[in-house]
């Protein structure tokens, strides 16, 4: 049995010896397998990398050859162009030079033509001046030999004969004249007439006569109430702001506003109207309503002074001259409207210029502004002819226009035709019957000097005349008058409106003195 098993293990060892060395020889004839077909691949890897080297090579080379065609190509065409640009400069400086040859040559050749022509001349000149003191010495002679016939001297012949002309001129002259003067007497009354009357019959104006008081329609009795306010601090608010008198009656539906100037009174209408519009009444309300509708009368006067210049074809009036113009339409001389007055002076004076064969727009213009010295801002002592020729003076106006102005009542002397025309037409517009009222004239001259007067007085920032001039209501300065300084103050006005003018009546002066504290919450 031990020899059994020790075969048994003997033939195990023997097949394990045998399968290693069977195992090992596979192995190996695998790995030279393996090798000699690696090696293969790896010649074939080297061959295709030889093959794709060799192809890429040759792609740069072709690549490189076109670069090279490419650029050689462009430096060419770089070298072409500026050869072209070369060429096309020298030919522009070949133009130029033979340009430049032809000019001098033909300048040469006008040199040469100038100084042929200047020789000619100096000759020429020498020739004349020859021939000038031929003629002198030949003059001179003539005159000597006239001298010895008639035995007078050159300056004692012209003399006699200047006399012998002025005395045969003279005579014809006067006779002329004598002749011209009885003619012009047969006809000239006659057609002085006729000039006027033909200009009177084709100008027809309406008269117009101004009044003191304008009459404010309500919608109702109630807004009265508001108008005057809690213990009448409206109304008075309304006629310290305006100067107009506010007179509530029991006249229905209806307040009555008293003021001598017209502006003041249709500002005084004109921001009434608004507040009754707009409901809000209060002094605060009311001094901005009647601020805002003095501008407003402001532009309006500019509009009136347009139109008018407009309507009568009169262009390049001064604007300073045109707001005059405007404010003339809220003033009158004797009860009649000036601006009324003023325009149909300037038709007259159209009419008239036509008629006399004179200029017809001149004579317009200076019938136009004939009266502007009439409207004065502020109070001055020189006739209002003169002092409307100094605004016409200073705002560029003709001497025509000017001396017209001044001359057309006699404060200077008349020195063109339009001066008495212009005078004639003022006349003939103001002497129709109805045309003018003295007493208006003379009412409101008082109530101006009135004011005028209150205005002397140191600290006086308003003054109104109202109640028809029986009251005087002054507004001071709170800083610069104390309450007895206005109680003095109403004194010396009084005191010198006594001493000074001349009126019916008696005239009270009211002098008011109104502190404000403003402030405003944001």
């Amino acid at each position: 049995m031990d020899s059994t098993i020790l075969y048994l293990i003997i033939g195990v060892f023997s097949g394990l010896t045998g399968g290693y060395f069977i195992a090992k020889f596979l192995e190996k004839t695998n790995s030279s397998k393996l090798v000699k077909n690696a090696k293969k691949e790896a010649a074939n890897i080297l061959k295709d990398a030889a093959n794709e080297a060799e192809s890429l090579k040759k792609d740069k080379i072709l690549q490189a050859k076109e670069k090279f065609i490419e650029l050689k190509s462009e430096h060419e065409k770089v070298i072409l162009d500026r050869e072209r640009k070369m060429a096309e400069a020298e030919k522009r400086i070949r133009d130029k030079e033979s340009q430049l040859s032809n000019e001098l040559a033909r300048n040469k050749k006008l040199s040469t033509d100038i100084e042929v022509k200047m020789k000619d001349c100096d000759l020429k000149s020498e020739y004349l001046n020859r021939r000038l003191q031929e003629v002198e010495k030949l003059h001179k002679s003539q005159i000597e030999q006239l001298e010895v016939i008639s035995q007078l001297s050159a300056e004692d012949a012209k003399k006699q004969l200047v006399e012998s002309l002025k005395s045969e001129a003279k005579s014809e002259a006067m006779g002329y004249i004598q002749q011209t003067m009885e003619e012009a007497k047969l006809t000239a009354q006659q057609d002085a007439k006729k000039v006027i009357i033909n200009t009177i019959q084709r100008i027809g104006t309406e008269e117009a006569i101004e009044n003191c008081v304008s009459v404010f329609n309500l919608e109702s009795d109630d807004v009265k109430g508001r108008i005057i306010g809690r213990e009448g601090r409206n109304i008075r608010a309304i006629e310290a702001a305006t100067g107009v008198e506010i007179i509530v009656d029991d006249t229905p539906e209806a307040i009555i506003l008293s003021c001598f100037d017209s502006v003041r009174r249709e500002i005084a209408r004109l921001s009434l109207h608004k507040l009754v519009t707009d409901g809000r009444i209060h002094p605060a309300r009311i001094e901005e309503v009647v601020e805002k509708t003095t501008q407003q009368i402001e532009q309006e006067i500019i509009e009136v002074g347009k139109r008018t210049v407009v309507d009568l074809g009169i262009h390049g009036l001064h604007p300073e001259l045109i707001k005059i113009v405007g404010r003339m339409k809220y003033r009158s001389s004797y009860g009649q409207n000036l601006l009324q007055h003023s325009r149909e002076v300037a038709k007259l004076c159209g009419v008239m210029a036509a008629e006399l064969g004179l200029n017809p727009k001149i004579a317009k213009r200076a019938g136009l502004l004939h009266d502007i010295g009439k409207v004065p801002d502020t109070e001055t002592e020189l006739p209002h002819a003169i002092l409307g020729m100094q605004w016409a003076e200073k705002y560029g106006e003709k001497d025509e226009v000017c001396n017209a102005i001044g001359a057309h009542h006699d404060e200077i002397e008349m020195k063109t035709l339009y001066a008495p025309i212009v005078q004639v037409c003022d006349a003939i517009s103001g002497a129709r019957p109805g045309a003018r009222r003295q007493v208006l004239d003379s009412y409101i001259q008082r109530l101006k000097d009135l004011e005028q007067i209150a205005f002397g007085f140191t600290g006086v920032s308003k003054a109104y005349a109202i109640q028809a001039g029986r009251e005087l209501r002054v507004m001071v300065e709170s800083d610069q008058v104390s309450d007895e300084m206005a109680a003095g103050l109403s004194f010396e006005i009084s005191q010198k409106i006594q001493t000074e003018m001349t009126y019916p009546g008696q005239v009270k002066v009211t002098v008011i003195r109104e502190t404000r504290s403003v402030n405003i919450a944001k």
